[in-house]
């Protein structure tokens, strides 16, 4: 019998941390009132994510990184993610992290945690002098919804071979789990998984991605969503 292959992908900002570093470090370092008036911008589908990072970095004015190390040693990682990274790897899982979020502070949580080795897809941030500069290597001109296009990852990152799982909380991940077998899903995307009718299961920690997992690898025939598939094959045609 053919192995199966999962290919996990994995979200970062309220999925692997505790909370949203993203928003938490304008609300601290930029302008508070005018940052969430922004991210509700961007919830609303007013601006694109391009325009959103550029804006929250426009409200920081002087940037500390003193400051902002001791602001990020006080949020954590989910105490269940290095069991999960753990039993990813003694089940050959590739496992990946797709981010919208910025690669200044995701690799500052990951290199303090031991997990810099996995392998990670984000935006990424630049400094002149104070001023915050983001830049997006990973932008798709149809996709608005990510500065850094989750779906691409997903599809570049897997074949139709694959048994592909996402894993996620937020408002950017609303895109990619369209193109996936197995989500697992908790906040605003499992909200926007019920309201779309797509198929998910809830999560509160990495526990129970790892009980549902491994139900999922025991059976003796797997189905990937059809759905999905259909999802994939229209990106494959558009070239």
């Amino acid at each position: 019998m053919k192995e199966k292959v999962f290919k996990i992908f994995v979200d970062f900002d309220g999925t692997i941390t505790q909370k949203d570093i993203g928003e938490e470090m304008f609300l601290k370092f930029g302008d508070a009132v005018e940052a969430v008036r922004i991210i509700e911008r961007w919830i609303n589908n007013e601006i694109t994510s391009v325009d959103t990072w550029q804006l929250l970095c426009a409200t920081v004015k002087n940037f500390d990184e003193k400051e902002f190390d001791l602001f990020l040693n006080e949020i954590k990682i989910d105490p269940t993610f290095i069991k999960f990274v753990d039993y990813c790897k003694s089940n050959n899982f590739e496992m990946l992290i797709l981010s919208d979020g910025l690669d200044y502070y995701i690799n500052k949580v990951l290199e303090r945690e031991g997990l810099l080795h996995i392998k990670s897809y984000t935006n990424k941030l630049t400094f002149e002098g104070n001023s915050l500069i983001p830049q997006f290597p990973y932008t798709d001109e149809e996709c608005k919804q990510c500065a850094n296009c989750k779906r691409n990852h997903v599809i570049n990152n897997s074949s139709d071979d694959d048994y592909t799982v996402y894993i996620g909380d937020g408002y950017s991940d609303a895109c990619p789990v369209q193109y996936c077998d197995f989500i697992f899903a908790k906040k605003s995307l499992l909200k926007f998984c019920e309201s779309n009718r797509i198929s998910f299961s809830p999560f509160e920690n990495f526990d129970d991605v790892i009980k549902k997992l491994d139900v999922l690898k025991s059976r003796k025939r797997l189905k990937h969503r059809h759905q999905a598939e259909l999802k994939r094959r229209e990106v494959y045609l558009q070239g």
